[in-house]
């Protein structure tokens, strides 16, 4: 595996809670164009272990794109979990003056424009990425905001100053509701329906704990929000190594037995991409070859992280054709219905397929 990654080294860390530290990485000018990123995306980090040699774990990104400004710099925000031995170990061990092995930004968790209305829902550390969408967008967009923070109780809430002082620099444009479930219980179906129905034409973000995730999403679909304008991140803990040469687990391929055995093409497959505003055209897509691979081999830098099927950063949507995928840890029916397929996992179906990353 060619995996290119990044020794960064840390240059500041804050205790935004009890639990949450955001740690901040200096950025080589050299490497500088490698962590070019947008809103709401991550960072894969390895961190080490006695079992597997590293443990790969993605961190949103707290920090702003914004060119102006102390923001240049690179923050993910990383909140302890219980029996989380990746979250715990950078807690308990990283400092200013360490370093932490990185892959370059990823994911699709991200506006489209800035300028749009966006509703956003986090629940405890889901803010992470939604205040970088947050602090981006009024930065550089012109676009109203409206956050809903769901946590455990006052203590428990993330970034609360940086919140409170956004909302007073931008009174016209952010409002954010708190949610407490110390004061309100968890929240119910019913009332983020009533919450979300004044913004049935803006476009919708939520990140969080799965059922906060499956309640908000539940609640948007109620009042017949696209797909198009509902996004979600989702992250589960990474079972393979993206850091080729650290002691890598076995290149086994990964297949679903629910999935039936489709025929495959007989031969090369035609393969049309639109990535970042180009298309790419190939007429020798090998039956068995993963798209990303292929797209590797052919020098194009095509967006990924995991490479096990297990995060959203490489997904495509399919225009023509259909593809295959090995393994899928992360979408869902919806998703599937949708077209979405992981780039990492996919190999041709058809003798021609069509794909975009957009």
């Amino acid at each position: 595996m060619d995996t290119e990654s990044f020794e960064l080294k840390v240059v500041d860390v804050v205790e935004e809670t009890d639990d949450a530290q955001s740690i901040t990485f200096e950025v080589p000018e050299d490497v500088a164009a490698h962590f070019a990123y947008k809103p709401g995306q991550f960072l894969t980090v390895a961190v080490p272990s006695d079992l597997t040699g590293v443990a790969a774990r993605c961190y949103s990104l707290s920090s702003s794109p914004r060119a102006d400004g102390p923001e240049a710099t690179l923050t993910i925000t990383v909140k302890r979990t219980r029996d989380g031995y990746a979250s715990n170990w950078i807690c308990d061990n990283v400092r200013a003056g360490s370093t932490l092995r990185v892959l370059a930004p990823s994911g699709i968790f991200t506006p489209a424009s800035l300028d749009d209305d966006l509703l956003l829902f986090a629940g405890g550390s889901g803010i992470t990425p939604v205040i970088s969408i947050t602090r981006t967008a009024l930065a550089r967009g012109t676009g109203r905001i409206v956050l809903f923070y769901a946590n455990r109780d006052e203590r428990s809430v993330i970034f609360s100053e940086d919140l409170q002082q956004l909302s007073a620099d931008h009174p016209d444009r952010l409002v954010v509701v708190h949610w407490l479930e110390s004061v309100q219980g968890l929240p119910s179906q019913e009332q983020l329906r009533a919450f979300i129905a004044p913004y049935t034409s803006w476009n919708a973000f939520v990140c969080g704990p799965a059922p906060f995730m499956k309640l908000t999403v539940a609640a948007l679909r109620e009042l017949e929000f696209p797909r198009e304008r509902r996004h979600q991140e989702k992250f589960v803990s990474l079972g393979g190594n993206p850091f080729g040469d650290l002691h890598e687990l076995d290149d086994v391929e990964v297949y679903d037995d629910d999935e039936p055995e489709v025929a495959g093409p007989q031969g090369p497959v035609k393969l049309e991409v639109e990535l970042d505003g180009e298309e790419h055209v190939f007429d020798d897509w090998q039956p068995g070859t993963k798209l990303l691979e292929h797209l590797e081999a052919k020098g194009v830098k095509a967006p990924y992280s995991c490479r096990e099927g297990e995060c959203s950063a490489c997904a495509v949507r399919l225009l023509e054709g259909e593809v295959r995928m090995l393994h899928n840890d992360v979408l869902d029916e919806e998703d599937l219905a949708e077209g979405i397929r992981l780039g990492c996992q996919s190999v041709p179906v058809t003798d021609t397929v069509k794909v975009t990353y957009h």
